[in-house]
């Protein structure tokens, strides 16, 4: 894929807890590309490293956590529009140096999975917008409060002029999330990673809130990484698809493919698990029961031999598949498994280019 496609390529990241229980895989070795301008839905029960990836590459892992090995590669845009890119490695920055700053908050920005507490409320909205703009842009107080009330303006925040000096518990929660991905945007930042932004909100919040969010990527041209376990927001945001199981994508491919197409046991049984208003129940035919995964995501401290799903694959090959860890296999270009199933048919092997 050429550079200037790419924003942000992550390569067989490992971000590794070490607790006095043991040692916490959280993602163990995850590959992901992040094309400019487009969206790229992740998705996956929790715990299963979603957010954590999302942490390590803003380098926001908190203690005893850590980076353990792996390359997070940001294609930086260089000044003017030859289209040429400063390569990055993120991984090599200090996590509380100068050129991390720049970039967290900046280029790369975060919308926090429950506003509440990804805001202060001991200081006002307004405060901590302009604290953001002040930080990254060189302007003053005033010249930072003009354009945080244009980007609550954008955001459809009612009455901006008055909303920037509430605290965020004064607000509704569709209100306290239009703030948060204001200040996200208010440096117009190149990529903005979603986790999991809509989860606490009623349907029609949501659905403004994703309707903000795409006019919004069409508007300033960012990319967007969004953080769901919900695959019908992910078939309307999304047009690419990772599919996440205990710290690695074991499914990778369009929005389109996914649906029709999936290839994975697991995304299988996600999409399974969907309830659906189909011809037969609209009919009032025969009921048929939810489907669901068996069983349970194993303990965190517990690494399986062989693939990570075996216990509840309803496909499982025995000898092979608890014993011998699946390698990516793209079946066709744009289309990645991790599964023993397709070995046989595909010879595992890079990437081919997109």
């Amino acid at each position: 894929m050429p550079e200037n496609q790419v924003l942000v390529e992550i390569k067989d990241l490992h971000t590794y807890f070490f607790l006095a229980e043991g040692v916490v895989r959280a993602v163990d070795g995850v590959d992901l590309v992040i094309k400019r301008r487009q969206t790229l839905g992740v998705v996956g029960e929790s715990g299963c490293g979603k957010s954590i990836t999302s942490l390590s590459l803003l380098r926001l892992i908190p203690p005893p956590g850590r980076i353990t090995q792996g390359e997070i590669l940001y294609y930086k845009p260089s000044a003017g529009d030859n289209g040429s890119v400063d390569v990055i490695n993120i991984t090599a920055l200090n996590p509380n140096g100068r050129e991390i700053r720049d970039i967290r908050g900046n280029q790369i920005s975060m919308v926090f999975q429950e506003p509440m507490t990804a805001m202060s409320p001991v200081r006002t909205v307004g405060q901590q917008i302009i604290e953001a703009i002040m930080l990254h842009q060189k302007v003053n107080k005033a010249e930072a409060r003009k354009r945080a009330i244009e980007m609550l303006a954008r955001v459809k925040m009612p009455k901006p002029e008055r909303t920037i000096d509430d605290y965020p518990f004064q607000l509704s929660g569709g209100m306290r999330q239009r703030a948060v991905i204001a200040m996200a945007l208010s440096c117009h930042p190149h990529l903005l990673i979603a986790d999991e932004p809509t989860t606490a909100l009623d349907v029609t919040t949501e659905a403004q809130i994703l309707d903000l969010m795409r006019s919004l990527q069409n508007e300033l041209g960012m990319a967007i990484m969004y953080i769901t376990h919900n695959l019908g927001v992910v078939a309307e945001m999304a047009e690419e698809v990772a599919v996440m199981y205990l710290g690695k994508v074991v499914e990778q491919t369009d929005v389109k493919t996914i649906f029709l197409e999936p290839l994975h046991p697991y995304t299988q049984g996600l999409l399974s698990s969907i309830p659906r208003l189909d011809e037969s129940i609209m009919r009032g035919e025969k009921r048929r029961r939810l489907q669901m995964i068996k069983g349970m995501v194993p303990d965190p401290y517990t690494r399986l031999k062989g693939c990570p799903f075996h216990p509840r694959c309803p496909k499982v090959i025995g000898d092979v598949c608890d014993q011998v860890e699946p390698a990516s296999i793209w079946v066709r270009p744009g289309h990645m498994v991790r599964c023993h199933l397709y070995a046989e048919a595909v010879k595992s092997g890079p990437a081919p280019s997109h």
